[in-house]
């Protein structure tokens, strides 16, 4: 069983939520973080039932992620 990094982001209209490590494009969304969580996982799903395996990147992504604030003020 392969784990899929998803990357979930606040907006102000609610959460958008996207996988690393698949070919294409999926995206998801919600008003809440589970709501967009549950919708992501539903469409890595979709997407790999469609595509196959082939839809899993061969390589690993990335492993570590940061969010940083920068010292520069705008």
């Amino acid at each position: 069983m392969n784990r899929i990094k998803v990357i979930v982001e606040k907006h102000p209209e609610g959460y958008v939520a996207y996988p690393l490590g698949l070919k294409g494009v999926v995206i998801a969304e919600g008003d809440t973080y589970d709501e967009a969580l549950a919708d992501v996982e539903s469409a890595i799903r979709f997407h790999i039932e469609t595509f196959g395996n082939e839809a899993l990147e061969t390589e690993s992504p990335v492993l570590e992620s940061y969010v940083i604030e920068s010292k520069i003020a705008v």
